[in-house]
């Protein structure tokens, strides 16, 4: 049978050449998909920037950490401390002492993340003039990257100030400098200060200080802006990496599988000659594995070559698109190669089991007669994982949505869900084949001539071949469908939310990130018709069974002008009994119950028991929880929401709210205008990663589509000769061909809606059980664009083959199957 097997690959070449593209396209995919993981998981060593000449840095405590049984947990402070007064005395009788100090700045002209820094800790970057001078005055600075040069005056928004110098930029900031007076008062916290003394001398003298660290060497790299971005930039890309792998995993292998099951389904014919010989069960088996053993082993390793081909290709795209930091490229390992290979080896051989069983078992007669027409397209094996897959998923969502609802909005739930429901619904798919054919080519069927009534019949007579074909639609428009229709479906419940929340006729948001002066809130507080509340944002920690320290969000807000101005979403008790001593928490807290008192560390880390006041319901998520400003001290404002008094003009109110605002800085919005402006996107990170998802996956299931397609045709080259014979024109045969693609699109893409449908309805029960009753968002658009792509590439990789084969005389097709 082995030499039998060799004549086979070489006289259906077509056939075997489509499943080496599958598979190989398939193993490349998932060998770049973990070549990108494995280099995710280690960032190079950090440098210090701002105080790479720094003598030595002392931090103010950042960091709460809580001794557990299993060991301590730790938490990054909301409100990081200043280092001690009495400490700052201490040291400087070491050395010099410099604080340093960083605000967001707001340049017109200016870079957008323009950072403002002392002129004293200049030095330790280090920055130095390359032209102009240091500032001398309040309204004088040093800037740095050239957006502006020496003479220059500039309005920010802490005041219109003259360029007196500038410095080369580093690279790592857009930084102006300001004399180390005036950034005290734009800037009163200091969080850290640089000592120029001996190390061991300042490790003395902070010793006993809580939470304060003294930095040298490369540890000073943790008193630059956002020391951890590594690390959270290993966990984003791990996340988008991950997701991106386990997609496009199941994706090869979900197209991979059907194209070698199609590819063996469409040999039955030459199976039952096989058996008429003579061959035995077993030696049909045997013949197709060691086909499947050779397309598989060769293909594998081309997609191991074509991978480490295009992972780096791939790291150079993400790190081009912000995804990634520039430091971001593919390491060596090896263990993604083999386990691509093993991979695509194992699903060429899974991928022809059923089949070739079926082909083993099936009597020469019987092979012989359904060789024409697909007389049982549904094998038991087929019936039974199809239906434990569907009866899986229902019993799955019916789980979470009468145990925890809120699981069906995370990201790992509303990414894995669809993969089971697309393959149910690909192994249940023959059963509705011919019947949806009949309802989608009813009305064609009806127009003058057979050319609607043969689409029909010939797309519900080939049941397996219609549902091969339509299975890379099906993926990828159910695909397409469920991940970008749960992010705006998700998104639009969030906006639901902060709507009925906001009961506020004006919100007003500062224009730097350091929130709302003492002044201007004076000035908001005291505009006539006007009723202020005053919220800032904070977050308090919990230790839930007694291991796990979790961060939540916090509003600190006076509980007379919160329930003026908001809605909240309250299960139990009132907003009007929140105090110093209280906190308003949410049903995701371990402990929700009024009147029931909480162990909790707050913004700074002091540690407080709080009194439960209000529950508030679940709803999407991370409502967070609302406490009074004393139990967020070191927050500043962020936001005011305004009502109107009684009688009050909404006009002038909202010209008060302005002037008040004018000098520094801040945008008043109607409420419809923060509401739109406010409205909740995608994690850039998340939304990129899915369009990778998606564009890999559309790349792939339209090469896999095209090449279905080419197989398929060229298996049916006999019956295009018959339809010649029988009277049709080349052109009319070409448009029969092209209609039955057409037809098969339609049906991949009425299923894959079908799986997303399905998908976002399971997330909208979840969203009506936490109270949030919102529309289904379908991503019309994404779903009319994968499905127009297809039904093009499916329409050409039918047509063009069938026209080359068309060009040779019909009796010489038809004679050549015979």
């Amino acid at each position: 049978m082995l030499s039998v097997a060799l004549r086979t690959l070489r006289s259906r070449w077509i056939t075997f050449v489509g499943s080496f593209v599958a598979l190989s396209l398939g193993v490349a995919l998932i060998a770049v998909m973990g070549l990108a993981l494995a280099s995710s998981l280690h960032a190079p060593g950090r440098q210090p920037e701002r105080f790479a000449a720094a003598p030595v840095v002392v931090k103010g405590a950042d960091t709460l950490r809580v001794s557990t049984p299993i060991g301590d947990r730790t938490q990054k402070l909301a409100q990081p401390r200043a280092v001690p007064a009495a400490l700052v005395a201490k040291l400087r009788k070491l050395g010099t002492v410099v604080e340093d100090r960083s605000f967001a700045v707001r340049a017109r002209g200016g870079p957008g993340d323009l950072v403002g820094h002392p002129w004293s800790t200049a030095a330790f970057a280090p920055y130095g003039i390359d032209a102009g001078r240091a500032p001398r005055a309040a309204d004088e600075v040093v800037v740095s990257g050239g957006w502006a040069k020496p003479g220059e005056r500039v309005r920010t928004d802490r005041g219109t100030v003259r360029v007196v110098g500038a410095v080369a930029g580093r690279g790592f900031e857009d930084a102006v400098f300001y004399t180390d007076a005036r950034a005290a008062q734009l800037s009163p916290k200091s969080a850290q200060l640089t000592v120029a003394a001996d190390p061991a001398a300042v490790r003395a003298a902070v010793s006993g200080s809580a939470g304060v660290r003294v930095l040298t060497g490369d540890a000073r790299r943790y008193a630059d802006a956002d020391p951890d971005r590594d690390s959270e930039a290993l966990t984003a890309m791990n996340a988008m990496f991950g997701t991106a792998g386990g997609v496009t995993t199941f994706v090869s292998v979900f197209v991979v599988a059907s194209t070698f099951a199609f590819s063996v389904a469409q040999r039955r014919r030459e199976f039952g000659l096989l058996r008429t010989a003579g061959a035995t069960p077993g030696q049909i088996r045997r013949m197709v594995f060691v086909e499947a053993l050779a397309v598989g082993v060769l293909a594998s390793a081309a997609g191991c070559v074509l991978g480490a081909y295009g992972a780096p290709r791939l790291a150079t795209w993400v790190v081009d698109g912000g995804l990634a930091p520039d430091w971001f490229t593919i390491g060596a390992a090896t263990w993604p190669y083999y386990a691509a290979f093993a991979t695509g080896l194992l699903v060429a051989l899974c991928g022809v089991v059923a089949a070739s069983w079926r082909a083993g078992r099936t009597g020469p007669t019987q092979a012989l007669r359904e060789a024409s027409v697909d007389s049982r397209p549904m094998t038991w094996g087929r019936w039974l994982f199809g239906a434990g897959l569907l009866l899986t998923a229902a019993v799955t969502l019916g789980l979470a949505l009468f145990g925890d609802p809120g699981d069906l909005l995370h990201r790992k739930t509303y990414v894995s869900r669809p993969m089971l429901l697309i393959t149910a619904v690909a192994l249940l798919a023959p059963v509705v084949v011919r019947p949806l054919t009949q309802l989608i080519a009813w009305l064609p069927a009806q127009l003058p001539g057979a050319g609607g009534m043969l689409v029909r019949e010939n797309a519900a007579a080939g049941v397996r071949r219609t549902a091969a074909i339509a299975a890379p639609v099906l993926v990828t428009v159910a695909l397409a469908g469920s991940l970008l229709g749960a992010t705006a479906t998700l998104n639009g419940a969030k906006a639901t939310e902060t709507r009925e929340q906001t009961s506020a006729a004006f919100v007003v948001t500062p224009a730097g990130g350091d929130g709302f002066d003492a002044a201007t809130l004076r000035g908001l507080r005291a505009v006539p018709g006007a009723e202020v509340s005053a919220t800032s944002t904070s977050a308090v920690y919990v230790l839930e069974d007694g291991v796990a320290l979790v961060r939540d969000g916090a509003r600190a807000a006076d509980p007379g002008a919160l329930a003026a101005t908001t809605n909240l979403p309250i299960a139990s008790g009132r907003i009007a009994d929140l105090d110093d001593g209280s906190i308003v928490v949410n049903e995701e807290w371990q402990q929700h119950t009024v009147g029931e008192r909480v162990r909790v560390w707050l913004g700074d880390g002091t540690r407080k028991t709080l009194r439960i006041a209000a529950v508030m319901t679940t709803g999407t998520g991370n409502s967070g929880v609302y406490v009074t400003p004393r139990n967020a001290v070191g927050a500043s404002v962020d936001r005011v929401d305004v009502t109107l008094t009684k009688g009050a003009d909404a006009g002038a109110v909202a010209a008060g709210l302005r002037a008040a605002v004018r000098t520094s800085g801040g945008q008043v919005l109607t409420k419809d205008q923060w509401v739109r402006a406010s409205y909740p996107e995608t994690n850039r990170t998340t939304r990129m990663g899915f369009l990778l998802v998606l564009g890999i996956a559309l790349l792939y299931t339209g090469i896999s589509l095209a090449n279905t397609m080419v197989m398929a045709t060229s298996d049916r080259v006999r019956d295009l000769a018959v339809l010649r014979l029988a009277g049709a024109t080349r052109w009319q045969v070409l448009r029969l061909v092209g209609a039955e693609a057409l037809m098969v699109v339609a049906v991949g893409g009425v299923l894959g809606l079908l799986v997303a449908v399905l998908n976002l309805a399971g997330m909208w029960s979840a969203l009506g059980l936490l109270s949030v009753w919102t529309t289904i968002e379908l991503p019309w658009t994404a779903i009319g664009v994968t499905v127009g792509a297809c039904a093009v590439l499916a329409v050409v990789s039918s047509v063009v083959p069938a026209s080359f084969a068309l060009r040779r005389r019909a009796v010489e097709l038809a004679g050549i199957r015979e």
